[in-house]
């Protein structure tokens, strides 16, 4: 850690030093979790194991939204009538993972009988994160084409920035595809990408100050006036924390229906679990049906 001088806190021939903020630490889930490294091939795993369990009638895959070899996305329909789409993005700080991870997420929405569209993107370094963006209001137009109803927005740390994103004034969805978004859920989400560019990671993301303010959530202006929900794990980084409650403090400020559910217990991945069961409260909210009044702050 470096130190520096602070000059209006200085007196005659002393000079006072503060360490600087450990910013890669901030976000380092996966230091902070045991075993974690594990985990990758666990989730691979088990969304193959699920994804042979489906029938073919259940799941459409690789289905093209752009001309990218990553552009394409899964969709997991339900037993009978549909009630809508409910799409998931997948974190992995823009950076890593797939869709092919997440499949078995799609259960708690599927059973409740929405169609669950999970779309892969093109990765940091080979695009930057505002056109990761561009690309996920690809998927969803397309997905919605696909899928009749209203829709439900879900994603995952990287994947909460990404679904946040296509709520703001410039968001890349089509005026009737933003029309039709019921809610949006923000998992861990980042809303504040400021902070990234003070981390080893944005060798890979290629942060310049401007793209970080532009693609932070919380220094825009909505322009989807339907509810928002930041849902953390207790037990997560305090950047984390820090990240939903600003999101939801400052879209609060400007009339968005917004809460911040804090959930005691859940790390930043385990918080996930709860999206293959139906009656799970993540999954209530996933789905804009949650219950709970008021935020966790």
């Amino acid at each position: 850690m470096k130190s520096i001088s602070c000059p209006h806190l200085m007196r005659r021939n002393e000079i006072v030093t503060m360490q600087s903020f450990d910013w890669d630490d901030a976000f380092a889930n996966m230091a902070h979790v045991e075993n974690s490294h594990l985990l990758p091939d666990f989730w691979a795993k088990r969304a193959a194991v699920y994804r042979a369990a489906l029938s073919a009638k259940r799941l459409d895959e690789d289905i093209a939204y752009g001309e990218g070899p990553r552009q394409k996305l899964d969709i997991v329909w339900p037993e009978g009538a549909v009630q809508g789409l409910a799409v998931f993005v997948h974190g992995g700080y823009w950076m890593r993972l797939d869709k092919s991870y997440w499949t078995d997420l799609a259960e708690g929405a599927r059973l409740r009988g929405w169609a669950v569209c999970i779309p892969s993107y093109t990765l940091t370094p080979q695009a930057r994160i505002q056109g990761i963006t561009a690309e996920i209001g690809n998927a969803i137009a397309v997905a919605a084409r696909r899928v009749e109803g209203p829709i439900c927005l879900a994603g995952h740390s990287a994947g909460g920035h990404l679904v946040s994103r296509m709520l703001c004034d410039d968001s890349p969805l089509p005026p009737d595809v933003r029309a039709r978004i019921r809610h949006t859920l923000s998992i861990s989400g980042l809303h504040d990408l400021r902070p990234l560019m003070h981390t080893q990671m944005n060798e890979t993301l290629n942060l310049d100050a401007a793209e970080a303010s532009h693609e932070s959530a919380v220094l825009h202006t909505p322009a989807v006036v339907s509810p928002l929900t930041c849902w953390v794990g207790g037990g997560e980084r305090p950047e984390f924390i820090r990240q939903s409650r600003l999101m939801t403090l400052m879209w609060q400020g400007l009339d968005v229906p917004t809460r911040c559910h804090i959930d005691d217990g859940h790390n930043h991945f385990t918080i996930l679990e709860g999206l293959k069961q139906a009656d799970a409260p993540i999954t209530d909210a996933f789905l804009g049906a949650a219950t709970f009044e008021g935020n966790d702050t």
